[in-house]
């Protein structure tokens, strides 16, 4: 089993920190460098080669970096383009969507159950999600596109008004799923209103957690008080890296300020 210290974090934004904060805390790694393409997010509404182009550039960036793993943080880009991405890597890349699948397999929810996939609009046409469920007998599943999540993610909007003004256009009241798989990183942050409307019996599964999980079970890691992370983006690092600190929990993490974070494209 190999050993992992040096990982790579990609997201389209800034949605891969609840990846980011479950890793550092379930797992912890030596180095971490995470790479936002926030200039171009969100990539949900994007097509297939665009998206899988800008994958790519993003694995070029890593390959300046000495990485043991690559986190593919971002629904979107795992549907569409992780296949390309790891035939053009030299280190085992890895998606969120497979390791989703596996936690909602962990969790023995009968096959009949009503499962509700949430994710971006490019994930859901992909139908990666809806079909390797039912390659593994699933027959009761609901893919919904939910674009405005991002944005509310994106503008730190997690509550209130808003927010239930979402769920109540895109959700109706006959919507009973039994569980709901988080398709996108950036609906973690959305977990508290969407537990509250579907109430507290309904399973959810969030991508932060599984890929921890995932990680733990295929890979040997080595528990790191602190990890120290580079954070790089497209547009506004200086942006990710306060989110960043909103978000993480405190005393687990390094920010390095050791080399210029100024802006990758």
């Amino acid at each position: 089993m190999q050993t992992i210290h040096n990982i790579g974090i990609f997201d389209s934004g800034v949605g891969g920190l609840t990846v980011l904060k479950s890793l550092i805390e379930d797992v912890g790694f030596q180095h971490i460098v995470y790479y936002g393409d926030t200039a171009r997010v969100p990539y949900g509404n994007k097509d297939t080669e665009t998206i899988r182009r800008f994958s790519l550039e993003a694995l070029e960036f890593f390959g300046h970096f000495k990485l043991d793993l690559l986190v593919v943080a971002c629904n979107t880009a795992s549907a569409h383009a992780l296949e390309a991405m790891q035939k053009c890597a030299n280190i085992p890349i890895i998606g969120v969507i497979e390791s989703g699948i596996a936690a909602l397999e962990q969790k023995n929810i009968t096959k009949d159950k009503h499962i509700l996939v949430l994710a971006t609009e490019a994930t859901i046409k992909s139908e990666s999600y809806a079909k390797k469920l039912r390659n593994l007998g699933y027959t009761n599943i609901t893919s919904l596109a939910t674009n405005l999540f991002v944005s509310l993610v994106e503008e730190h909007v997690f509550d209130g008004a808003v927010v239930d003004s979402v769920l109540a256009y895109y959700f109706p009241p006959t919507l009973k799923p039994d569980a709901v798989i988080l398709g996108c990183t950036h609906f973690p942050l959305l977990l508290q209103p969407l537990q509250r409307f579907f109430g507290n019996n309904v399973l959810f599964i969030h991508s932060g957690e599984a890929i921890a999980n995932f990680v733990q079970q295929h890979f040997h890691t080595i528990q790191h008080t602190q990890n120290l992370i580079d954070f790089f983006a497209s547009d506004n690092v200086i942006k990710l890296k306060s989110t960043a600190k909103r978000w993480l929990k405190d005393g687990t993490y390094i920010m390095n300020d050791r080399q210029n974070l100024g802006n990758f494209s």
